[in-house]
């Protein structure tokens, strides 16, 4: 599955990285705790969570991640922006709670 395949199914808003979107996600990580992120995600994964300052870009480029996913509709700030576009990190936003956005994207995944 491709990240461009979800866009819909989960109303998520591309924030940075649209040259990402045929990118293939390998699967799914859910945490909001970087250290758990950078322990146990894999390389390809979609990064759910709610955090929003600069250091998730650091953990997305560090463990090449396929992009982050925001929920709950939470505001990004313009330097956390202008570091992923830079670093080519995918950010995306979703009015969606974590638990229905990860809740959406495994069934997606495993069909």
């Amino acid at each position: 599955m491709k990240i461009s395949d979800i866009l819909n199914e989960l109303s998520l808003e591309v924030k940075t990285g649209r040259d990402s979107l045929p990118n293939n996600i390998t699967g799914v990580y859910v945490s909001d705790l970087l250290s758990d992120v950078m322990a146990n995600s894999g390389e390809g994964n979609v990064w759910i969570t709610l955090q929003t300052h600069l250091n998730i870009v650091a953990v997305a480029g560090l463990k090449n991640l396929a992009g982050i996913i925001i929920v709950g509709n939470r505001p990004v700030q313009e330097d956390v922006l202008q570091k992923a576009e830079a670093e080519k990190v995918t950010i995306l936003s979703t009015p969606l709670p974590a638990f229905e956005t990860a809740g959406k994207l495994y069934q997606m995944l495993n069909k």
